[in-house]
């Protein structure tokens, strides 16, 4: 993996504000790889500048909470996205209301 690539998932992650999120494929094209998206979520599992990189903001494709080692696992993670404002649909991200754009 190229250290361009990592350096500009780990920028477009800090741009997601709070009460959105992005998906690890949605990072990958945006960083001009559409087929890194296993990349991504290497990335977002090692990331060393937490919290200010919000890997917890980067969710499935079907808006799936999938992978977040911090507290308590996956239960943390939709606690702190529930409490930033995304929207849910039963244990899913509603992607139409809570998917950042991007650039």
């Amino acid at each position: 993996m190229k250290n361009i690539f990592k350096e500009n998932i780990y920028t477009l992650t800090k741009q997601i504000p709070k009460g959105k999120v992005a998906t690890y494929g949605q990072l990958a094209c945006l960083a001009g790889n559409p087929k890194a998206a296993r990349a991504v979520g290497m990335l977002m599992r090692t990331n060393p500048y937490a919290p200010q990189v919000p890997c917890h903001r980067v969710v499935g494709a079907d808006g799936s909470l999938v992978g977040y080692s911090a507290g308590k696992g996956i239960s943390s993670k939709k606690e702190i996205l529930k409490k930033e404002g995304v929207k849910f649909r039963g244990n899913k991200i509603n992607l139409p209301i809570s998917l950042w754009k991007g650039n």
